[in-house]
């Protein structure tokens, strides 16, 4: 390869740069028009379909006036449209096409001129919506099948040779050893006045207790246990002893009456 015609690449390779200024047209086109031009035979290459280009001769001069259009030389896929519009959209990003030649070489086959979006002319919507949902049933049929094993001892379901070793049977080991949290047993309520009375007592021992502390002492669940909390304690949000709970005064002197007699 010519010098001018290439560049090095990183990989050692060359950049076949002699077709970097043709243009190319770049287009979009539908699942199903896709899979109709891959689904042509290699060996026997012939024209896929053609480009129509229309012209208003009054209004030459306007890029609008180009009209494109695309007919499908070969429509044997049943609903498949004939006849195509082509949207040109000129405002893109720059881009060029590039292909792998033989021993990893790359080519640049060229730069981006126009750009096309292309749809089923409005005739043949109708055809084509019916393609379109003809597609999305077969999608949904399941293709999986149930097969029954005439050998019913297991024979094709034991492990073979060398891949005992590679099962790990931690996991339930681990499922059955592991203790249950005493958050995520189910705990039952006591009776209100036997759990004021318990409360009392505990306030007796120490004045400020954390809910973690009173739920391990009085094993009530949490919920139940702030209902009793709210009547007959405060909360410090702040100070020395914040996110304890203790006895509001009333209860406080109460507390203290029955302790002097």
């Amino acid at each position: 390869m010519d010098e001018e015609h290439g560049t090095s690449g990183s990989n050692g390779g060359n950049l076949e740069t002699s077709k970097a200024e043709r243009s190319v047209w770049l287009m979009k086109c539908p699942p199903v028009v896709a899979k109709s031009w891959q689904s042509q035979p290699p060996s026997r290459p012939h024209p896929v379909a053609k480009v129509v280009l229309s012209l208003d001769p009054l209004c030459a001069d306007d890029p609008s006036a180009l009209q494109f259009s695309m007919e499908m030389t070969d429509t044997e896929g049943g609903n498949l449209p004939k006849s195509y519009s082509l949207n040109m959209f000129k405002d893109f990003v720059p881009m060029c096409i590039f292909s792998e030649a033989n021993q990893g070489k790359v080519v640049m086959e060229g730069k981006v001129e126009h750009k096309f979006d292309m749809k089923p002319h409005g005739e043949n919507i109708e055809d084509y919506g019916r393609l379109c949902r003809e597609r999305t049933n077969k999608s949904m049929i399941k293709n999986r099948q149930i097969q029954v094993i005439d050998n019913d001892r297991g024979v094709y379901m034991r492990p073979m040779p060398g891949m005992v070793g590679l099962i790990s049977s931690t996991s339930k080991e681990k499922r059955k050893t592991q203790p249950v949290k005493q958050s995520d047993t189910k705990r039952t309520r006591r009776d209100r006045n036997q759990l004021q009375d318990i409360m009392f007592k505990l306030f007796e021992r120490q004045p400020n207790w954390a809910l973690k502390q009173l739920i391990q002492e009085t094993d009530q669940p949490a919920q139940f246990l702030k209902e009793i909390l709210n009547e007959l304690c405060v909360y410090n949000k702040r100070g020395a002893n914040q996110g304890t709970y203790e006895l509001k005064p009333e209860y406080k002197k109460s507390v203290e009456d029955t302790n002097a007699e």
